[in-house]
């Protein structure tokens, strides 16, 4: 089978299509093949991120890349019950386990509970947008508790697949919406209906005197305390991505407002394929539509990690494997 392969960490240039043989599944597992990936943040940082220790690790322990997958069913394993041959289905494969990962490839295996069934008018192409981003959009937002009518909400990097998500399942409630990001996304996501928009390079929003009850961050690339100031009382900050050395800083700021403020800090942790049948749901009634950047062919692979790297896609970069 082909598949997108790397023998170093290093830029989209290590990146190469290779034969390499077919999974086999345990009994546990399904075997998909896979007709479409979307890249994730996970897959650019374990591109990159070389491991400082041991000198065994300085070949990547994931050679195949990929979480976010659509296909169909292919074979199972004895011991699974919730699929068939034939089934079209999706999911987030990107747990730390052995088998994990491995997207970017025709063929993949994963266990029962990293899929779902596919609703048969989604393309593949959308179901593999949906998995992460839509998991991080529904958990985020319900960071401060079920919506209510009438909040204020803002989104950091909002033109990429959470805030593209995010968005729209956000307007299903009566709230009030702001996107931040660069000037070539903004008629992009006023179009899909942010209430208002903020250019990041000409305004800071920490300081333009406005107050959210949530800010939902993608980004996390400043410090933590710079969105205390735009909170509003009993709001919620909460991060979706951030990197390692802001970890301590999210942790002090929660333990520290907490005595003196109703504001709050969270840092929403990923849960895989919760909430797959409710974008399942929100999809078939009309309400979401991922936005795609592409589709790209595998060839063109290094072209699409290029283009997640810059940070200029707009909603979700999706890989096809047919």
């Amino acid at each position: 089978m082909k598949a997108l392969i790397r023998d170093r960490y290093g830029p989209p240039e290590v990146l190469e299509i290779r034969d390499v043989d077919q999974p086999m599944p345990r009994d546990d597992e399904v075997l998909v093949r896979v007709h479409a990936a979307s890249i994730n943040d996970w897959d650019w940082v374990l591109l990159h991120e070389q491991p400082r220790f041991p000198i065994s690790l300085m070949v990547p322990w994931i050679p195949i890349l990929g979480s976010d997958i659509a296909g169909r069913v292919v074979a199972v394993g004895k011991q699974v019950v919730k699929f068939c041959p034939g089934q079209e289905v999706y999911g987030d494969l990107s747990r730390f386990r052995s088998g994990g990962f491995g997207g970017f490839a025709q063929y993949v295996t994963a266990t029962e509970h990293a899929l779902a069934l596919k609703p048969a008018d989604m393309t593949f192409v959308q179901a593999a947008a949906l998995p992460q981003a839509g998991q991080l959009a529904v958990q985020g937002l319900a960071a401060n508790g079920p919506l209510r009518r009438g909040q204020k909400i803002l989104i950091n990097g909002a033109g990429g697949g959470v805030g593209t998500i995010g968005i729209q399942l956000a307007k299903l409630q009566d709230v009030e919406v702001t996107g931040v990001d660069s000037t070539p996304k903004l008629d992009m996501m006023r179009h899909l209906g942010f209430d208002h928009v903020i250019d990041y390079r000409k305004e800071d929003f920490t300081r333009n005197g406005r107050r959210y009850d949530l800010i939902l961050d993608t980004k996390t690339n400043r410090s933590p305390f710079d969105y205390l100031r735009s909170l509003s009382p009993y709001g919620t900050y909460a991060t979706l991505g951030f990197a390692g050395s802001r970890l301590l800083q999210l942790t002090a700021l929660g333990l520290l407002t907490r005595p003196v403020t109703s504001k709050s800090v969270r840092v929403v942790i990923l849960k895989q394929n919760l909430h797959l049948p409710y974008l399942s749901e929100r999809f078939e009634a009309g309400q979401l539509v991922p936005l795609i950047e592409g589709p790209y062919p595998l060839a063109d692979a290094r072209e699409a990690f290029m283009l997640f790297g810059s940070g200029n896609h707009k909603g979700k970069i999706v890989l096809t494997l047919d």
